[in-house]
């Protein structure tokens, strides 16, 4: 490079405004590193990170484990009674009940859209007579403990737009997912691990499952120090983790020790922030090289944990063995972990499929809320289950007496929350006799969002990040707090 060109480099706008912001942004590079020496690892801290002045007020949670069920449950078939439909069983769907409202490409050809009633039976559960599907067994004891929201709704018809907007606030993607704002407004309780871990488990369903795209748990605008870990079942769980060949501890700290000091250096020219968070990021890595390892080993675990979750819970990648993974996440300090199920979008095939997902999740979900329950860590974490929509009361394809598949439906779903700040035993909201519209107590994505928040002791509408001349938050320019279902 000719002086000339370096003269041009060094005078762009970044420098200039990067040089401008070096006395915050040494403290902010301090900040992202925590108490280590210049040439050290990092040690333990109790909290790193998160912005000053969070929490906004007392949080009744600490920490998150979200269960999304990637797909679309079927409401009707799981939470929503409907008992009365099998008397329009076969019937078409009335237009007074559609009043003409959008359904997907999937099914707007069909020649007729006949109402399809569940096959499953229904019981009450608990103190407070929850209605829950006899797929549900494990769920009903457990039931005094969760809140059912039975009229979630967003405007997304589709997967894609619509988990994108349930994760992140936007349909459109490249906006913060919800891990990534916790994680940027509150930190992390423990140095060693990140503050954001995504799980995944596929799908239990015999039909081909909608994919998942890792934009989902990243963060958008915000520093890339705050998107989501993937942690993947087997011997490597944190790809790059490990060091390759030829390599021990002792020569990986001396090369980080090396590669620091020259990025330091680039920060004092330049003021780039993701100089600082490649830094982060890099020494989270080689303390991870510790942690995970133990953290992954479920040698350590009673025979009674392993039958509380089931069977499954003892093969890595499972359902089961995520939310056992999931809970010892959030014991050592994990402020958000995002457990993805696949396997939940039944086009067709629904009373088996359906089935199969159940037989895998339902046991293990409601292990987790005892689990976290017996270890006194229930109160401090908040559980949230359920899918970005819910799916048609009629029926798409072919119906029969064993056999049905339901479409996308947006307009009204189930999902459910426990654990801090949420008061259990409660059922919020319901829908018409169809299952297809709102009657009371409706509860937006937005609204979903900022209740989420609210229980980690954050205020939506004042946990924002200005990007491209404007302040962003998580709830966009909505949200309310659904107050009902709070201790």
């Amino acid at each position: 490079m000719s002086p000339r060109e370096e003269l041009e480099l060094l005078m762009t706008r970044r420098h200039f405004f990067g040089r401008g912001t070096l006395g915050i942004g040494t403290a902010a590079l301090a900040s992202l590193l925590g108490p280590a020496s210049s040439d050290g690892a990092t040690e333990g801290a109790p909290k790193s990170g998160g912005l000053p002045g969070l929490p906004h007020f007392a949080p009744k949670a600490r920490r998150v484990i979200f269960l999304h069920q990637s797909g679309g449950p079927a409401q009707m078939d799981l939470f929503d009674y409907k008992p009365q439909l099998k008397k329009a069983q076969g019937a078409e769907l009335p237009a007074s009940v559609r009043m003409g409202q959008r359904i997907t490409g999937m099914t707007s050809g069909q020649s007729s859209l006949p109402v399809a009633s569940s096959l499953f039976k229904f019981r009450q559960h608990g103190q407070s007579g929850a209605w829950l599907s006899e797929l549900l067994p494990h769920l009903g004891r457990v039931a005094d403990d969760i809140a059912i929201l039975k009229t979630v709704h967003t405007e997304a018809i589709n997967h894609d737009p619509a988990i994108t907007f349930i994760q992140s606030g936007s349909q459109q993607p490249g906006r913060p997912s919800m891990g990534a704002w916790v994680s940027y407004g509150l930190g992390s309780e423990n140095q060693d691990l990140p503050a954001f871990v995504v799980l995944i488990s596929q799908s239990s369903a015999l039909n081909v499952d909608q994919p998942l795209f890792s934009r989902l748990w990243g963060s958008g605008f915000l520093p890339s120090n705050h998107q989501g870990v993937k942690f993947r079942a087997g011997s490597d769980p944190v790809l790059y983790l490990s060091n390759p060949q030829g390599i021990n501890t002792d020569t990986r700290r001396r090369m980080l020790d090396a590669i620091t000091r020259i990025d330091r250096l680039r920060y004092e020219a330049f003021g780039d922030p993701e100089i600082a968070t490649r830094i982060a990021q890099y020494e989270m890595a080689y303390r991870m090289q510790t942690s995970v390892p133990s953290l992954m080993d479920l040698g350590g675990e009673p025979a009674s944990t392993f039958e509380l979750y089931g069977p499954d819970s003892k093969k890595p990648g499972t359902y089961a063995a995520n939310c056992l993974l999931a809970r010892r996440l959030i014991e050592r300090g994990v402020r958000f972990v995002q457990l993805y199920k696949r396997g939940w979008d039944q086009h067709n095939d629904l009373p088996r499929d359906l089935a199969l997902q159940c037989q895998a999740t339902d046991q293990a979900s409601a292990a987790l809320i005892t689990d976290l329950k017996q270890r006194g860590l229930l109160d401090s974490t908040l559980v949230v289950w359920g899918g970005e929509f819910g799916r048609t009361v009629y029926c798409q394809g072919k119906l029969t007496e064993t056999n049905y598949g339901r479409d996308h439906h947006p307009r009204c779903f189930t999902m459910w929350m426990a654990g801090g700040g949420i008061k259990g035993g409660l059922t919020i909201g319901e829908t018409d006799d169809y299952s297809y519209n709102i009657a009371s107590e409706p509860v937006h994505v937005h609204d979903l969002q900022a209740t989420l928040l609210h229980c980690l002791g954050v205020d939506h509408k004042r946990l924002t990040y200005k990007f491209q001349g404007r302040h962003f938050r998580l709830t966009d320019i909505h949200g309310e707090v659904v107050s009902k279902v709070l201790v």
